[in-house]
Protein backbone atom coordinates (compact mmCIF):
# COMPACT_ATOMS: atom_id res chain seq x y z
CA UNK A 1 0.00 0.00 0.00
CA UNK A 2 2.74 2.37 0.08
CA UNK A 3 2.90 4.84 -2.30
CA UNK A 4 5.59 6.20 -4.63
CA UNK A 5 5.37 10.13 -3.77
CA UNK A 6 6.88 10.36 -7.49
CA UNK A 7 4.36 8.08 -8.99
CA UNK A 8 1.52 9.68 -7.68
CA UNK A 9 2.54 13.39 -9.01
CA UNK A 10 3.14 12.26 -11.91
CA UNK A 11 -0.30 10.81 -11.89
CA UNK A 12 -1.77 14.28 -10.70
CA UNK A 13 0.21 16.42 -12.64
CA UNK A 14 -0.97 14.42 -16.06
CA UNK A 15 -4.67 14.35 -14.46
CA UNK A 16 -4.46 18.23 -13.81
CA UNK A 17 -3.49 18.61 -17.57
CA UNK A 18 -6.47 17.26 -18.88
CA UNK A 19 -8.91 18.96 -16.55
CA UNK A 20 -7.77 22.22 -17.35
CA UNK A 21 -8.35 21.46 -20.77
CA UNK A 22 -12.29 21.26 -19.68
CA UNK A 23 -13.42 24.77 -19.51
CA UNK A 24 -16.49 24.92 -16.98
CA UNK A 25 -18.95 25.36 -19.37
CA UNK A 26 -17.62 22.57 -21.69
CA UNK A 27 -17.70 20.18 -18.04
CA UNK A 28 -21.01 21.41 -16.57
CA UNK A 29 -24.19 20.66 -18.35
CA UNK A 30 -28.07 21.74 -17.62
CA UNK A 31 -29.08 18.95 -16.23
CA UNK A 32 -26.00 17.20 -14.64
CA UNK A 33 -24.20 18.12 -11.00
CA UNK A 34 -20.91 16.48 -10.57
CA UNK A 35 -19.53 16.44 -6.93
CA UNK A 36 -15.62 15.46 -6.38
CA UNK A 37 -13.94 13.92 -3.59
CA UNK A 38 -10.88 13.70 -1.90
CA UNK A 39 -8.70 10.47 -1.91
CA UNK A 40 -9.79 9.37 1.33
CA UNK A 41 -13.71 9.94 0.75
CA UNK A 42 -13.19 8.17 -2.59
CA UNK A 43 -11.97 4.73 -1.28
CA UNK A 44 -13.90 1.49 -2.14
CA UNK A 45 -15.17 1.15 1.53
CA UNK A 46 -17.40 4.61 1.13
CA UNK A 47 -19.10 3.54 -1.94
CA UNK A 48 -22.46 2.93 0.12
CA UNK A 49 -21.89 6.68 1.53
CA UNK A 50 -21.33 8.19 -1.59
CA UNK A 51 -24.15 6.14 -3.70
CA UNK A 52 -26.90 7.11 -0.84
CA UNK A 53 -26.02 10.92 -1.01
CA UNK A 54 -25.88 11.05 -5.29
CA UNK A 55 -29.56 9.95 -4.67
CA UNK A 56 -30.39 11.96 -1.70
CA UNK A 57 -28.96 14.81 -4.22
CA UNK A 58 -30.91 14.10 -7.01
CA UNK A 59 -33.91 13.99 -5.21
CA UNK A 60 -33.11 17.40 -3.31
CA UNK A 61 -32.44 19.11 -6.74
CA UNK A 62 -33.94 17.27 -9.79
CA UNK A 63 -30.54 16.38 -11.92
CA UNK A 64 -28.10 13.80 -12.22
CA UNK A 65 -25.36 14.26 -9.74
CA UNK A 66 -22.41 12.37 -10.94
CA UNK A 67 -19.75 11.62 -8.85
CA UNK A 68 -16.28 12.19 -9.53
CA UNK A 69 -13.77 9.53 -7.30
CA UNK A 70 -10.00 11.00 -6.77
CA UNK A 71 -6.45 9.58 -5.98
CA UNK A 72 -4.54 12.69 -5.67
CA UNK A 73 -5.28 15.89 -3.47
CA UNK A 74 -4.15 18.27 -6.47
CA UNK A 75 -6.75 16.73 -9.16
CA UNK A 76 -10.05 17.23 -6.60
CA UNK A 77 -8.90 21.07 -6.02
CA UNK A 78 -8.37 21.40 -9.62
CA UNK A 79 -11.68 19.78 -10.71
CA UNK A 80 -13.86 22.09 -8.30
CA UNK A 81 -11.38 25.27 -9.60
CA UNK A 82 -11.91 24.99 -13.28
CA UNK A 83 -15.61 23.83 -13.41
CA UNK A 84 -14.97 20.13 -13.89
CA UNK A 85 -16.99 19.35 -10.90
CA UNK A 86 -19.57 21.88 -9.26
CA UNK A 87 -19.59 20.63 -5.78
CA UNK A 88 -17.00 19.07 -3.53
CA UNK A 89 -16.26 17.78 -0.68
CA UNK A 90 -12.68 19.29 0.53
CA UNK A 91 -10.31 19.93 3.52
CA UNK A 92 -10.20 23.17 4.69
CA UNK A 93 -6.74 23.91 3.30
CA UNK A 94 -7.59 22.43 0.02
CA UNK A 95 -10.75 24.86 0.18
CA UNK A 96 -8.13 27.63 0.31
CA UNK A 97 -6.20 26.56 -2.26
CA UNK A 98 -9.12 26.00 -4.62
CA UNK A 99 -10.23 29.61 -3.57
CA UNK A 100 -7.27 31.35 -4.25
CA UNK A 101 -7.63 29.76 -7.70
CA UNK A 102 -11.15 31.01 -8.30
CA UNK A 103 -13.06 33.20 -6.23
CA UNK A 104 -16.62 31.45 -6.87
CA UNK A 105 -15.39 28.53 -5.23
CA UNK A 106 -17.13 29.24 -1.82
CA UNK A 107 -18.23 27.00 1.09
CA UNK A 108 -21.72 26.25 2.13
CA UNK A 109 -21.85 23.79 4.46
CA UNK A 110 -19.41 21.55 7.20
CA UNK A 111 -20.05 18.98 10.21
CA UNK A 112 -21.24 20.84 13.28
CA UNK A 113 -19.65 20.74 16.80
CA UNK A 114 -20.91 18.54 18.99
CA UNK A 115 -23.78 20.97 20.22
CA UNK A 116 -24.84 21.31 16.70
CA UNK A 117 -23.38 24.86 15.53
CA UNK A 118 -20.23 25.89 14.58
CA UNK A 119 -18.78 26.02 18.00
CA UNK A 120 -15.76 23.53 18.14
CA UNK A 121 -16.53 22.19 14.65
CA UNK A 122 -13.31 20.82 14.72
CA UNK A 123 -11.45 17.35 14.08
CA UNK A 124 -8.13 16.07 15.52
CA UNK A 125 -4.59 15.45 12.93
CA UNK A 126 -1.96 13.23 15.06
CA UNK A 127 1.46 12.31 14.77
CA UNK A 128 1.07 8.62 15.75
CA UNK A 129 3.51 5.72 16.65
CA UNK A 130 3.46 2.17 16.64
CA UNK A 131 3.14 1.21 20.31
CA UNK A 132 6.08 -0.20 20.46
CA UNK A 133 7.81 2.24 19.74
CA UNK A 134 6.08 5.04 22.15
CA UNK A 135 8.85 5.22 24.89
CA UNK A 136 11.08 6.38 22.53
CA UNK A 137 8.60 9.68 22.59
CA UNK A 138 8.11 9.76 26.33
CA UNK A 139 10.08 11.59 28.95
CA UNK A 140 8.41 11.95 32.89
CA UNK A 141 5.48 10.08 31.85
CA UNK A 142 4.64 12.53 28.99
CA UNK A 143 4.81 12.13 25.08
CA UNK A 144 5.74 14.71 22.77
CA UNK A 145 7.05 15.23 18.93
CA UNK A 146 10.74 16.30 20.52
CA UNK A 147 12.20 13.31 19.69
CA UNK A 148 10.75 13.17 16.12
CA UNK A 149 13.52 14.96 14.20
CA UNK A 150 15.87 12.09 11.93
CA UNK A 151 12.68 9.71 11.80
CA UNK A 152 10.51 8.00 8.87
CA UNK A 153 7.78 9.82 8.60
CA UNK A 154 4.78 9.58 6.18
CA UNK A 155 2.28 12.29 5.96
CA UNK A 156 -0.99 12.05 3.56
CA UNK A 157 -0.25 14.62 0.79
CA UNK A 158 0.91 18.31 0.82
CA UNK A 159 -2.26 19.47 0.19
CA UNK A 160 -3.95 17.74 2.80
CA UNK A 161 -4.84 20.39 6.06
CA UNK A 162 -4.92 17.57 8.91
CA UNK A 163 -2.43 15.45 6.85
CA UNK A 164 0.10 17.93 5.98
CA UNK A 165 -0.67 21.85 6.59
CA UNK A 166 -1.42 21.48 10.25
CA UNK A 167 1.37 19.36 11.37
CA UNK A 168 4.24 21.18 9.50
CA UNK A 169 2.70 24.33 10.90
CA UNK A 170 3.15 22.64 14.37
CA UNK A 171 6.70 21.09 13.39
CA UNK A 172 8.10 24.74 12.24
CA UNK A 173 6.81 26.14 15.54
CA UNK A 174 8.27 23.20 17.57
CA UNK A 175 11.71 23.47 15.97
CA UNK A 176 11.99 27.09 15.01
CA UNK A 177 12.37 26.53 11.35
CA UNK A 178 11.07 28.87 9.10
CA UNK A 179 11.42 26.38 5.55
CA UNK A 180 8.59 24.21 5.99
CA UNK A 181 9.96 22.65 2.84
CA UNK A 182 12.43 21.46 4.56
CA UNK A 183 9.50 19.00 6.33
CA UNK A 184 8.64 17.87 3.22
CA UNK A 185 11.22 15.63 1.51
CA UNK A 186 13.67 12.96 2.48
CA UNK A 187 17.17 13.87 3.67
CA UNK A 188 16.69 17.09 5.18
CA UNK A 189 14.22 17.19 8.89
CA UNK A 190 13.23 13.50 7.89
CA UNK A 191 15.34 10.58 7.07
CA UNK A 192 12.64 9.25 4.88
CA UNK A 193 9.46 11.24 3.74
CA UNK A 194 6.71 9.31 2.34
CA UNK A 195 3.25 10.35 1.62
CA UNK A 196 0.43 7.53 1.55
CA UNK A 197 -2.50 9.94 -0.68
CA UNK A 198 -5.42 8.94 1.49
CA UNK A 199 -5.14 9.33 5.57
CA UNK A 200 -6.46 5.16 5.11
CA UNK A 201 -2.69 5.13 3.36
CA UNK A 202 -0.76 7.11 5.85
CA UNK A 203 -2.12 4.78 8.52
CA UNK A 204 -1.02 1.71 6.56
CA UNK A 205 2.29 3.13 6.02
CA UNK A 206 3.04 3.33 9.61
CA UNK A 207 1.41 -0.19 10.37
CA UNK A 208 3.06 -2.04 8.28
CA UNK A 209 6.74 -0.67 9.31
CA UNK A 210 7.48 1.53 6.17
CA UNK A 211 7.24 4.57 8.69
CA UNK A 212 8.18 5.34 12.37
CA UNK A 213 5.75 8.13 12.30
CA UNK A 214 2.59 8.92 10.60
CA UNK A 215 0.27 11.74 10.30
CA UNK A 216 -3.85 11.67 9.87
CA UNK A 217 -7.18 12.54 11.41
CA UNK A 218 -9.64 10.98 13.17
CA UNK A 219 -12.24 11.49 10.91
CA UNK A 220 -11.16 9.42 8.21
CA UNK A 221 -10.17 6.80 10.73
CA UNK A 222 -12.92 6.21 12.78
CA UNK A 223 -14.16 3.27 10.44
CA UNK A 224 -10.76 1.50 11.26
CA UNK A 225 -9.06 3.26 14.62
CA UNK A 226 -10.98 2.45 17.81
CA UNK A 227 -10.06 3.96 21.58
CA UNK A 228 -8.13 1.70 23.74
CA UNK A 229 -7.51 4.32 26.43
CA UNK A 230 -7.43 7.70 26.42
CA UNK A 231 -9.86 9.76 24.13
CA UNK A 232 -9.71 10.89 20.36
CA UNK A 233 -8.42 13.98 21.67
CA UNK A 234 -5.67 13.25 24.20
CA UNK A 235 -2.00 12.86 23.66
CA UNK A 236 -0.86 9.80 24.76
CA UNK A 237 -3.86 8.24 23.87
CA UNK A 238 -3.30 4.51 22.55
CA UNK A 239 -5.89 2.90 20.11
CA UNK A 240 -6.17 -0.10 18.30
CA UNK A 241 -7.14 -1.22 14.51
CA UNK A 242 -10.68 -2.61 15.10
CA UNK A 243 -11.79 -6.71 14.55
CA UNK A 244 -13.98 -5.88 11.62
CA UNK A 245 -12.08 -3.37 10.42
CA UNK A 246 -12.15 -3.29 6.30
CA UNK A 247 -9.06 -4.00 4.02
CA UNK A 248 -6.58 -2.61 3.95
CA UNK A 249 -6.46 -2.96 8.27
CA UNK A 250 -8.13 -6.51 8.10
CA UNK A 251 -4.27 -7.74 8.41
CA UNK A 252 -3.44 -5.43 10.93
CA UNK A 253 -6.60 -6.29 13.56
CA UNK A 254 -5.40 -5.51 17.38
CA UNK A 255 -2.14 -3.44 16.34
CA UNK A 256 -1.94 -0.41 18.79
CA UNK A 257 -0.30 2.99 18.01
CA UNK A 258 -0.28 5.45 20.10
CA UNK A 259 -0.66 9.49 19.61
CA UNK A 260 2.43 11.53 20.65
CA UNK A 261 0.56 14.35 19.18
CA UNK A 262 -2.47 15.64 18.77
CA UNK A 263 -3.79 19.17 16.75
CA UNK A 264 -7.12 20.49 16.23
CA UNK A 265 -8.30 21.34 12.71
CA UNK A 266 -11.14 23.47 11.29
CA UNK A 267 -14.33 20.57 9.68
CA UNK A 268 -13.85 20.03 6.37
CA UNK A 269 -16.35 22.12 4.19
CA UNK A 270 -18.60 20.81 1.06
CA UNK A 271 -17.77 23.99 -1.61
CA UNK A 272 -19.47 24.77 -4.77
CA UNK A 273 -18.51 26.82 -7.68
CA UNK A 274 -20.94 29.17 -7.99
CA UNK A 275 -19.97 30.16 -11.37
CA UNK A 276 -21.73 26.13 -12.37
CA UNK A 277 -24.62 26.54 -10.19
CA UNK A 278 -27.74 29.21 -9.87
CA UNK A 279 -28.20 30.75 -6.41
CA UNK A 280 -31.18 29.01 -6.64
CA UNK A 281 -29.85 25.29 -7.03
CA UNK A 282 -26.54 26.45 -4.07
CA UNK A 283 -29.82 26.99 -1.73
CA UNK A 284 -31.63 24.12 -2.73
CA UNK A 285 -27.97 22.21 -1.71
CA UNK A 286 -27.78 23.94 1.05
CA UNK A 287 -30.93 23.05 2.49
CA UNK A 288 -30.44 19.14 1.43
CA UNK A 289 -27.03 18.91 3.10
CA UNK A 290 -27.96 20.49 6.66
CA UNK A 291 -31.74 18.70 7.06
CA UNK A 292 -32.57 16.65 10.17
CA UNK A 293 -33.16 13.90 7.14
CA UNK A 294 -29.74 14.19 6.38
CA UNK A 295 -27.84 14.23 9.87
CA UNK A 296 -30.42 11.17 10.97
CA UNK A 297 -29.51 8.95 7.99
CA UNK A 298 -26.84 6.68 9.21
CA UNK A 299 -25.20 6.23 5.73
CA UNK A 300 -24.38 9.83 5.79
CA UNK A 301 -23.42 10.33 8.43
CA UNK A 302 -22.26 7.74 11.02
CA UNK A 303 -20.75 7.25 14.50
CA UNK A 304 -17.63 6.26 15.85
CA UNK A 305 -19.42 2.24 15.91
CA UNK A 306 -21.14 2.76 12.39
CA UNK A 307 -20.99 -0.65 10.41
CA UNK A 308 -20.34 0.97 7.14
CA UNK A 309 -17.72 4.22 6.71
CA UNK A 310 -19.93 7.59 6.28
CA UNK A 311 -18.47 10.26 4.33
CA UNK A 312 -19.53 12.17 7.45
CA UNK A 313 -18.99 11.45 11.26
CA UNK A 314 -21.65 13.22 14.09
CA UNK A 315 -19.53 14.59 16.63
CA UNK A 316 -22.98 13.73 19.15
CA UNK A 317 -26.45 12.98 18.94
CA UNK A 318 -26.71 16.77 18.29
CA UNK A 319 -24.46 16.31 15.51
CA UNK A 320 -25.68 17.54 11.92
CA UNK A 321 -23.88 19.65 8.75
CA UNK A 322 -24.62 23.39 9.12
CA UNK A 323 -24.31 26.79 6.89
CA UNK A 324 -20.94 28.29 6.94
CA UNK A 325 -18.75 30.50 4.54
CA UNK A 326 -15.53 31.88 3.58
CA UNK A 327 -15.24 34.36 6.54
CA UNK A 328 -14.96 31.19 9.30
CA UNK A 329 -12.44 29.66 7.24
CA UNK A 330 -10.21 32.95 8.21
CA UNK A 331 -7.82 30.70 10.62
CA UNK A 332 -7.21 28.40 7.65
CA UNK A 333 -6.70 31.20 5.37
CA UNK A 334 -4.35 32.78 8.02
CA UNK A 335 -2.18 29.97 8.05
CA UNK A 336 -1.63 29.41 4.55
CA UNK A 337 -0.93 32.89 3.77
CA UNK A 338 -3.85 33.18 1.32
Amino acid sequence: MKISHMTALAVGILTIAVLAGCSSKSAATKDTITVAFLPSASVKDMTVSRDELKQKLETATGKKIKLLTTTDYNITIEAIASGKAQVAYIGSSAYVQAHAKNKAVVPIATTSGPTGTLSGAQYHSYFMVNKQDAPKYESNGKYSIDDIKGQKISFVSTSSTSGFEVPTNVLAKTFNIKDKTKFSKSGDFFSTVLYGNSHQGSAVNLLNGDADVAVFDDEDMTPYLEVKSGSWDKVGSTFDVKKDAAQPFKQFTNKEVVAIGVNPVQNDPIVVNKQGLTAAMIKKLTTAFTSAEFASNQKLMGTDDSKTPAIFTKPSEQGKLVVTDDNWYKPTHTMMGK
